[in-house]
């Protein structure tokens, strides 16, 4: 089986010709790209991050603190990228992290649904966002034979956030990832400055205005009454009051796996797997809803350590295969993207989600095959010093 990396050969050869990639090979330009698809509100909403944006600049700039350790003669020829989750065998390490807006980063928009394909072409599976412009049903309708992860938002309605959890099971997602960051929103200036929150003008609620128990709550179908059915949601989004106490109910909802995202502190993690979760996701929301914490990555280890067996997953200023590679090697079982592939979605549509993919997996296929990798399993603390 082809190498990942082998993808590069046929760049070269179609320069013979004169042929250069459509699409950015490098992170800045396509950021830079991005910023001149994308709308003033859009781009404020995806690239911006809390208060002054410190701890999301952070979260990049923690992995220019650890250097791969190059091996010599490790038969690395050919490398496998695959990783096991939950009793699947998974062709890499990498998701698409949940995106809330990832619908409207398409100029259709419906970005939901080209993530989706852009999932399955490359069998790479989509964490799915509660906050979507298309239902979840189609979502998971364009996922193919890869597996799909649906993220909630749990609503301060319980019965909300039961049927919804009953739907994404039925609708055949293979787990559940309980957001824990956002139980209100983060001091957001550049949103502020332009007064803009999509979900307060209707949009990327499709999984609530569709949603039987949701509709049940409003006087009017949000078809005649959109004002009122965004109210509702407001309530339900903007109430939350999660504890503890709480997890035992959730893990009564669903037979799936079941996930906490925004696990950092090694107590929280020691506390949620005693209480029987299934996988951690170590994470700051990219730096979008705290302001003045630590980097993600540097919580790492700390959390993977109190999992034990428990697997954790990781995001949070991930933009590059050598960022894979690190975090894997401190412990991760899994690396999502965000921005990249919102990015990658706002400047050449599915193509473009599949093209940043392609270039992550090249990159850290490559650093496998150069470093002496022949596996991500290979990856461990020994492959990873810290850099002054």
């Amino acid at each position: 089986m082809a190498n990942y990396g082998d993808w590069q050969f046929g760049i070269y050869l179609d320069g013979l010709s004169g042929k250069r990639p459509a699409l950015p090979m490098s992170y800045a330009e396509l950021e830079r790209q991005a910023e001149e698809c994308m709308s003033p509100e859009m781009w404020s909403y995806v690239a911006g991050g809390a208060g002054n944006e410190r701890t999301q600049r952070a979260n990049v700039r923690a992995f220019d603190g650890w250097g791969l350790m190059p091996r010599m003669l490790a038969a690395a020829a050919e490398r496998d990228l695959s990783v096991e989750l939950f009793g699947r065998r998974l062709a890499t390490p990498l998701l698409l992290a949940p995106v809330g807006v990832i619908g409207l980063c398409a100029a259709d928009g419906h970005g939901d649904l080209a993530s989706a394909r852009a999932a399955a072409a490359m069998g790479v599976p989509m964490v799915a966002s509660t906050l979507s412009q298309d239902p979840m049903e189609a979502v998971t309708a364009e996922f193919g034979d890869t597996p799909g992860w649906f993220q909630l938002y749990p609503p301060a309605d319980r019965e909300v956030c039961e049927s919804l959890v009953r739907r994404a099971e039925a609708a055949g997602f293979s787990a559940i990832v309980i957001t824990l960051d956002t139980l209100t929103l983060g001091w957001r200036p550049r949103d502020l400055a332009l007064a803009s929150f999509p979900q307060l003008k209707g949009l990327c609620l499709a999984n609530y205005t569709s949603d039987p128990v949701f509709r049940s709550r409003l006087a009017a179908p949000p078809e005649e009454d959109m004002q009122a059915a965004t109210g509702q949601w407001a309530l339900l989004f903007g109430n939350q009051r999660l504890s503890w106490d709480d997890l035992p109910w959730l893990r009564s909802l669903t037979s799936l796996p079941l996930l906490l995202k925004g696990v950092c502190a090694p107590q929280d993690a020691r506390r949620a797997v005693d209480a029987g979760i299934d996988g951690l996701w170590c994470s700051n929301h990219g730096g979008r809803q705290a302001n003045g914490g630590l980097p993600a990555l540097a919580c790492l280890p700390g959390v993977v350590d109190a999992a034990g067996a428990v697997p954790v997953i990781f995001d949070s200023g991930v933009r590059s295969g050598a960022d894979v590679a690190i975090a894997l090697a401190l412990g991760a079982r899994a690396v999502a993207i965000g921005r990249p592939y919102a990015y990658g979605l706002a400047v050449g549509g599915q193509a473009g989600i599949e093209h940043v993919l392609r270039c992550m997996l090249a990159e850290l296929d490559l650093l496998m095959a150069v470093d002496g990798y022949p596996s991500v399993t290979a990856f461990d603390r020994d492959a990873v010093h810290r850099v002054r």
